[in-house]
């Protein structure tokens, strides 16, 4: 008779997500996740997948539909909630989930929330909500995320909000959100972020993909600088995915947000065992395996946003997000040409190099990358006056390589030093050589004690240091060197072109 499953309990999966499970909880976890396809999906709903923060319902939304700027306006809702209603913006989220708000008397909007009135919802999540909100000292919009209650005496689910704050706060660039302030209400933490008109690239693709070769150019690029600008700063943003990049409707930029996850390059809990951090989709080969990652793994990212942008579809799919990892950790993507026979060779392959499994086939860095973009949206918009870029190798990193070579070479001199030494020092304590029958025996004279330096040495104590071993060490390690410089990590083996 087979086992039964252990029961459903949420609370699990919230330990899970915040890396308080010891090794054995997670494989009992996982066992209840294969057998219980409604804790598999809730957990799918809670680890930042596509439901998380709902940015692709009316996050940046435009105001078709609106008599004016006003999210409610024209639709006076009651000023306490009532938990049969929904918000006017049309979307499903019950007014109940907005209890922490104070009655306002305004009866266009939802409610007060610190200094702020609150006139309509952008998006939600499990773990918070992120609404819009009229910044009364200021006099303008600013988009409010706000904790959820029920997380707010929870450390990790604190921390987390912190560190978006802070990772956001360090990064100063057009492509990347601004953060107006952080603070607390009610015991609730909350962030005050510029609020934009528009659409998330994930609605730009929903509604309109696939995108031209021109648009996901110009989307790419501006990511891939906004990325760089980040890892300038030595932040990783762990989730790069069409629902993290805003587009405002009023000018030609994307903006990269949610930066929830964003890690320092070496915060040792990035490859904490257990813990997985991202959207599935999207996640790079070393993130799935809880490996160590650098910003080469958001290139990855981006280059999966790229395929989407392209095809409409992510390059690996599967049934469950672990379907998912398996196939990004194991399985090749297929090929954009398989898929649009318009795009040029090029494209395809910027997008392979991006999604290489081995981050050290990847493109060096984000610097790299946009400065390719930027070259072939030139060519592209002027094919008779800019040349078409050439892809360069990927940049084997030597930082395993060198030390080697450096300990290598010190032990051969040091040890060549200690060899000279010790063969001249047994040639000073060497015993006098039998004398010669046919000479005279004369005793030494008192002036003999101490010869001077200039003396010819005695022939039993001549020697001559032959230097040819060295040389032909030198020489080995010298052509060492240069193999390692010019490509540690090749294949021996011959490949063919």
């Amino acid at each position: 008779m087979k086992a039964s499953s252990p029961p459903c309990r949420f609370d699990q999966l919230d330990a899970f997500l915040a890396g308080e499970l010891s090794a054995a909880q997670v494989e009992q976890l996982e066992q209840h996740l294969d057998a219980c396809p409604f804790c598999d999906e809730e957990l799918t709903r809670r680890t930042a997948d596509e439901s998380f923060w709902e940015d692709t319902k009316t996050f940046l939304s435009s105001a078709d539909g609106l008599a004016s700027d006003h999210d409610t306006d024209n639709h006076p809702l009651p000023t306490m909630p009532d938990q049969n209603r929904f918000n006017a913006s049309g979307q499903d989220t019950p007014l109940g989930q907005l209890s922490f708000l104070d009655p306002t008397d305004d009866p266009h909007r939802l409610g007060r929330f610190g200094g702020y009135e609150i006139s309509g919802i952008i998006g939600q999540g499990g773990m918070g909500v992120v609404m819009k909100g009229w910044d009364v000292s200021l006099d303008r919009f600013v988009a409010i995320k706000v904790l959820n209650p029920a997380y707010a005496g929870h450390s990790a689910a604190r921390q987390r909000f912190a560190r978006e704050a802070q990772a956001a706060a360090a990064i100063l660039h057009d492509n990347v959100i601004a953060i107006y302030g952080v603070d607390h209400w009610k015991e609730m933490p909350y962030l005050v972020m510029p609020y934009i008109k528009g659409e998330s690239l994930q609605q730009r693709i929903d509604r309109t993909a696939p995108l031209s070769l021109e648009n996901i150019l110009e989307i790419s690029l501006q990511i891939a600088r906004g990325l760089a600008a980040a890892h300038d700063q030595g932040l990783i943003h762990r989730d790069i995915k069409p629902a993290n990049i805003l587009m405002p409707a009023s000018v030609s930029r994307v903006i990269i947000t949610d930066f929830g996850l964003a890690r320092t390059a070496d915060d040792a809990s990035l490859t904490r065992s257990g813990v997985l951090a991202g959207t599935p989709q999207y996640m790079s080969p070393e993130q799935a395996k809880g490996e160590s990652i650098d910003g080469r793994t958001d290139l990855f990212s981006l280059g999966s946003v790229m395929y989407t942008m392209a095809c409409g579809r992510p390059p690996f799919r599967a049934e469950t997000p672990y379907g998912v990892l398996r196939k990004i950790t194991d399985q090749p993507h297929r090929p954009l040409s398989q898929l649009r026979e318009d795009l040029p060779p090029w494209l395809e392959t910027i997008v392979d190099r991006l999604l290489q499994k081995d981050p050290s086939e990847r493109f060096d860095d984000a610097h790299q990358l946009a400065d390719y973009l930027a070259d072939y949206l030139a060519h592209l918009r002027q094919p008779t006056t800019t040349l078409l870029p050439k892809i360069e190798a990927p940049t084997k990193r030597l930082r395993p390589a060198i030390p080697l070579v450096v300990t290598f070479t010190s032990l051969l001199l040091v040890g060549g030093w200690f060899a000279i030494d010790r063969f001249a020092a047994r040639n000073r304590n060497a015993p006098p050589s039998v004398l010669d029958p046919n000479e005279t025996s004369v005793p030494p004279r008192a002036s003999d004690a101490n010869p001077s330096p200039s003396a010819p040495s005695p022939a039993h104590l001549e020697w001559e240091f032959d230097a040819t071993p060295l040389d032909q060490l030198e020489t080995e390690l010298d052509l060492l060197l240069k193999e390692t410089v010019a490509d540690p990590f090749a294949d021996p083996s011959p490949t063919s072109e």
